[in-house]
């Protein structure tokens, strides 16, 4: 994704008197630059796990026989104790003619060997948000066909719709729309999509479904394991990650409760903590779990959305700062930019952080750190904060917390 960032600020190098241009991308090194990492860090992994005292490493895709029972190529392994870890997938929606185009998801997005010129991305949130930004900063033009309303439907509305009106100006944003009828034309593929009552043909040389996940359950045979589902398929848990059956453990995106590295991270050292100290269990503290989204703008959300406290009907005050009213933000020319804080009116808690902008991930670290150490909204305007620096903007964001406009039930 940085080497997107890197195009997208050269390509708006005239704002600051920088007179530039791209000459060109290098395609093959973008991509190895992005896979050869994660290739690596798989490979340390795996070497540094042979190597560990008391593991074994069976090779191979896992299915459950029995409960205690798993089977891996043709060892069978019997355990008292299992973790089942085994992550989800990118889901394809059935469209007709589906079979009959080539198609992508995000696991083949960043292998492409060539560039593709056009790219139509099916789906709506944070992963065609991000490969979107990818693909059209290096210069693929990039259509998105969204079933929803907006974009990044689950963030904050204010987000969400600024989002929205962002992207549509970089790309072509079909919303309330579904392809309903895929097909060849020559050597592109072509899309018919659905909007409302009107029906448009869309041709582009890629096609890519970034529409959703599913838990691996289905592949491990779970239910053989006497392991609970819930309705999506996803393994059920108590409090302490353990599953129904005792001795069965689950964590990570097959448990569906946040799909994102950091919290899984966070799982596997409960569920560590839980196995081996049965006498002294935790149970998972959730609270101030954050998630960012790497496109341009940036977005970044902990806590409670304004949608979510109003259905609360819970009371709480609110501040939306924008990036340029703060000296560096002015500076960078970020003129989409906010920070919005929700606090509770009485006791100061801060509720939820909602970031759009340039290095949101970054920015809403001091409100995670906050909200963690239970500090409130004092934890932050009481720092002494840097001028002209970028964290000037959650200071403001804080001091200038006030009643909503509108009247609640």
């Amino acid at each position: 994704i940085h080497s997107a960032d890197v195009a997208l600020t050269i390509a708006g190098a005239s704002q600051f008197g920088i007179n530039a241009r791209i000459e060109g991308v290098d395609w093959n090194k973008i991509i190895e630059r992005a896979s050869v990492g994660i290739d690596q860090d798989a490979r340390n992994i795996e070497e540094a796990l042979e190597r560990a005292p008391n593991v074994t490493v069976f090779p191979g895709s896992g299915r459950f026989r029995a409960p205690g029972e798993l089977q891996v190529g043709d060892d069978v392994i019997h355990a008292g104790q299992f973790v089942i870890a085994a992550g989800g997938r990118p889901h394809v929606p059935e469209i007709r003619g589906l079979d009959s185009v080539p198609y992508m998801t995000s696991d083949q997005a960043l292998r492409l060997p060539a560039q593709p010129k056009s790219l139509l991305i099916v789906g709506g949130g944070f992963i065609a948000a991000e490969l979107a930004h990818f693909f059209g900063a290096l210069g693929t033009d990039v259509t998105l066909v969204v079933r929803a309303a907006r974009l990044l439907r689950h963030e904050d509305d204010e987000v969400s719709e600024r989002f929205t009106s962002i992207f549509s100006r970089r790309f072509r944003v079909l919303l309330d729309s579904n392809v309903i009828e895929l097909g060849p034309e020559g050597d592109q593929i072509r899309a018919r999509v659905r909007t409302g009552e009107e029906i448009t043909d869309v041709l582009t040389d890629s096609l890519l479904f970034a529409t959703s996940r599913v838990p691996n359950t289905d592949l491990l045979e779970v239910a053989n394991a006497g392991v609970e589902l819930d309705d999506r398929g996803y393994v059920k848990t108590d409090e302490y990650l353990q599953t129904n059956v005792p001795g069965t453990w689950a964590l990570g995106d097959i448990v569906g409760r946040y799909e994102l590295k950091h919290s899984a991270n966070l799982e596997a050292s409960y569920v560590a903590h839980n196995l081996l100290n049965p006498e002294d269990r935790l149970p998972v503290d959730y609270s101030a779990m954050p998630h960012a989204i790497f496109s341009s703008p940036q977005v970044a959300s902990v806590g409670e959305t304004e949608r979510e406290l109003r259905e609360q009907n819970r009371p709480y005050l609110v501040s939306t700062y924008p990036y340029d009213q703060a000296a560096f933000g002015a500076n960078i020319e970020d003129h989409d930019g906010f920070f919005k804080v929700l606090a509770d009116p009485e006791t100061r808690e801060i509720l939820g952080c909602h970031v759009l902008g340039t290095h949101a991930s970054i920015l809403i670290q001091e409100a995670i750190n906050a909200m963690h150490a239970r500090s409130g909204v004092a934890g932050i305007t009481g720092s002494i904060y840097i001028h002209p620096a970028m964290p000037e903007i959650v200071q403001r964001a804080f001091g200038s917390l006030s009643e909503p406009h509108h009247h609640h039930a």
